[in-house]
């Protein structure tokens, strides 16, 4: 073994192969590497926009949604692996509604709900931005459909 391959193995131990093999054996890899990636991505956009990305990473709001991005992500994957005509895709379709449904509706409802408690009491301050804009979760689709397409053909 060359010397050069010695140093290359102690910095970066991994090499397209080994992701490729780690990315096919365990596929549902790829949606929490979406999840992660998305937050990273919602960081840097709160960053530039408003300069309070810490205030933002692992929590409900902002652009893009990676809720939106991890059950997309997830919908595809399991469509990849077992089929689009498949009960498990179908129940994976229901679940990701449903996440988007409560992203886009439910929790901008609570929000709302929050914002009337906060100027009726003084005492508790409650979190107003629980939920996400159409274009939010439409970003997180999009970036994680994007993501995990990404994945499987690197798989």
């Amino acid at each position: 073994m060359s010397v050069a391959s010695c140093y290359t193995l102690r910095v970066f131990p991994f090499t397209m192969s080994s992701i490729s093999d780690l990315l096919r054996t365990y596929l549902f890899l790829i949606p929490l590497i979406v999840l992660v990636l998305t937050e990273i991505v919602k960081y840097v956009v709160e960053e530039v926009r408003s300069g309070s990305g810490h205030r933002h990473l692992f929590q409900q709001g902002g652009m893009p949604s990676s809720h939106s991005a991890f059950v997309m992500s997830l919908l595809i994957i399991v469509g990849h692996k077992v089929g689009t005509d498949s009960v498990e895709f179908a129940i994976a379709t229901v679940f990701a509604c449903i996440v988007w449904y409560d992203a886009i509706g439910v929790r901008a409802v609570l929000g709302e709900q929050a914002r009337v408690l906060n100027v009726l009491q003084h005492f508790h301050r409650l979190r107003e931005t629980l939920g996400h804009s159409f274009a939010e979760v439409s970003a997180g689709i999009a970036f994680g459909a994007a993501v995990t397409m990404i994945g499987i053909a690197m798989s």
